[in-house]
């Protein structure tokens, strides 16, 4: 089949691999239909690591994924031949203490698509997955909507983290993929308002479309306009400063973005002053399902997030132009079959 492969700094090329195979009772065989490029593919693409997630070359990336069905293992009974499904890239031991403990996304053995040392990425022509990844799409939900309830899961759970007060108004520093996503989740739960930050006229103008109150560049934001939640979604130091200026005493500052260095660092006189809660979301846990059920019932539409569609064989063009951010790029889809 074929995949695509980093294989250098800011190189991504397609290369012919095996076919994957079934090798578990467990195991799900499935066709990839499309795959949508995440802010983790594109640090991996410019800088080939996470803190220490380091690329070893050639290495498949991707995990926003949906796809068909091909083959089931004897073990399996919740998914069959046939039915599209929504990939969660996550595939924990479910033994560990932190899955005992209701935290399999911080499992101790924890292996997720597209992850130095864990697992393979799924930008490619098939991929098989466990079936506690696979998750079965209502017949009102696309393929190209499966694979991007995996960066609203995200949102979702990070509104969760926060738990948010009534008739909340909230910061999003960040309107990126994820950052909209938390958006979209925070409006569905009753958020009455939400002040976003973003440099990309597009990505303003996307966030006001989406229910923003209002949204400017970071650079002209009223810091003295305080609120008790901010999410902090573009992993930027300059972004947790601002949003610990913007957050009233008492106030929580969620820590969604991945920045690309391995230190940050926060105002500790600020900090201790206003008594702020830092809490750090790390990827999603257990809101798969919840968030296909909210898209299905219309309560959350994250369709306009789609700025872009490639073909695999266009892999490279499509990393420069979200690596680059260009031409008022939100989310770019990869469509395979």
């Amino acid at each position: 089949m074929t995949s695509a492969m980093l294989t250098g700094i800011r190189q991504i090329k397609l290369r012919e691999t095996p076919d994957p195979r079934i090798e578990n009772p467990n195991d799900v065989l499935l066709q990839v239909s499309t795959v949508g490029i995440c802010g983790s593919d594109v640090h991996y693409y410019k800088t080939g690591r996470i803190g220490s997630q380091v690329v070893e070359y050639p290495f498949p990336v991707g995990h926003e994924a949906a796809g068909t069905v091909l083959e089931v293992g004897s073990g399996v009974t919740r998914v069959r031949p046939g039915d599209r499904v929504a990939i969660d890239p996550a595939m924990p031991c479910f033994e560990c203490d932190q899955c005992l403990a209701g935290r399999s996304h911080t499992c101790r053995k924890l292996r997720f698509l597209g992850c130095p040392g864990q697992a393979p990425g799924c930008l490619a022509q098939r991929t098989v997955m466990p079936e506690t990844s696979c998750f079965i799409l209502p017949d009102t939900l696309t393929l190209t909507q499966g694979a991007l309830s995996e960066p609203l899961a995200i949102g979702v759970y990070a509104v969760r983290r926060a738990n948010l007060p009534d008739d909340a108004c909230i910061g999003i520093l960040g309107a990126g993929p994820v950052g909209l996503c938390v958006l979209a989740s925070a409006r569905a739960v009753g958020c009455r308002a939400a002040v976003v930050t973003e440099p990309i006229p597009e990505r303003r103008a996307l966030a006001v479309s989406m229910g923003a109150e209002s949204s400017c560049d970071p650079a002209d934001l009223n810091t003295s306009a305080q609120l008790n939640t901010v999410f902090e979604c573009c992993g930027q130091q300059s972004a947790l400063d601002q949003g610990i200026d913007l957050l009233n005493p008492g106030g929580t500052l969620v820590v969604v973005g991945i920045p690309e260095v391995d230190r940050v660092s926060f105002s500790i006189d600020l900090l201790r002053r206003k008594e702020i809660t830092i809490v750090n979301v790390r990827r999603q846990e257990g809101c798969v399902q919840a968030t296909l059920d909210l898209m299905a019932s219309g309560a959350i539409s994250i369709d306009r997030l789609v700025t872009h569609r490639f073909p695999l064989d266009r892999i490279a063009e499509a990393f420069e132009l979200v690596a680059d951010y260009r031409d008022g790029v939100v989310k770019a889809l990869i469509e395979i079959g």
